[in-house]
């Protein structure tokens, strides 16, 4: 279980800076940064409303990724990045750039066209 609640108390309750608040819970204070980031979008303070358990905590501030975007992911055409790395003096971040370029086109060509 995340330590949300603890970083949101020692932050807003304690006045305790970041790096105090990592060094306090064995956290990075990257990991303390990102929490009360995610907290100050989600619009939370202190103290926490009662009826919000943990869990529901967790929820509110890492949200499950979606699983639609990686549905949506469309799948490299693997004969043009093989064709593309067999080139001389090729590399694998050229091979990335020509295939985003050429996905890039083709998502523009077969893009619907909605009307209003």
């Amino acid at each position: 279980m995340r330590k949300i609640r603890e970083v949101l108390r020692l932050r807003f309750a304690h006045r305790l800076s970041q790096r105090a608040i990592g060094q306090s819970l064995r956290l990075s204070t990257g990991a303390v940064n990102g929490c009360l980031r995610r907290a100050r979008r989600a619009g939370l303070g202190w103290p926490l409303p009662d009826e919000l358990d943990d869990a529901q905590l967790e929820t509110l501030l890492y949200p499950p990724p979606s699983a639609v975007a990686t549905e949506q992911r469309p799948v490299p055409d693997w004969a043009i990045v093989h064709r593309e790395l067999r080139r001389p003096n090729a590399d694998s971040d050229e091979a990335a750039r020509v295939y985003r370029a050429l996905s890039a086109h083709r998502s523009n060509l077969m893009a619907p066209t909605i009307l209003i």
